[in-house]
């Protein structure tokens, strides 16, 4: 999805900027640019446009996929009897486990049924 949207904006501005650099009173082919080919003018713009893109990636998409890696490991490895922590800062102990609940058992006794995608950390006993 991500690197069709970034080929297709490089198409568009790359389209774009040569119908809008073209000369219409030259009888030459090479009036309006000067004698340069199309890479002498645009060649800074799309090395600059792939280093963005590229750092776009490794800071943003790339470390983002690696925490939701992460998130679906925890969430996949969950079982009954486990201590997790919830993005409220809900501690408690996995008494069951459905689909997109869990029940915990708080240490006073009490049940507590949470969605599965607040848990953000097993505690280690």
């Amino acid at each position: 999805m991500v690197r069709c949207w970034v080929l297709c904006s490089l198409a568009v501005l790359l389209l774009g900027a040569t119908a809008l650099g073209q000369e219409v009173t030259g009888t030459s082919s090479d009036a309006g640019t000067g004698g340069q080919s199309l890479f002498e003018q645009y060649g800074m713009l799309v090395i600059m446009l792939v280093a963005f893109g590229l750092i776009f990636y490794f800071m943003l998409i790339r470390p983002q996929r690696k925490r939701q890696q992460d998130m679906n490991s925890l969430l996949a490895g969950l079982k009954r009897g486990d201590k997790v922590m919830t993005a409220g800062g809900i501690i408690g102990e996995i008494d069951s486990i459905g689909d997109t609940s869990a029940v915990l058992t708080l240490e006073e006794g009490a049940k507590l049924r949470i969605a599965k995608m607040s848990i953000v950390r097993k505690i280690e006993k």
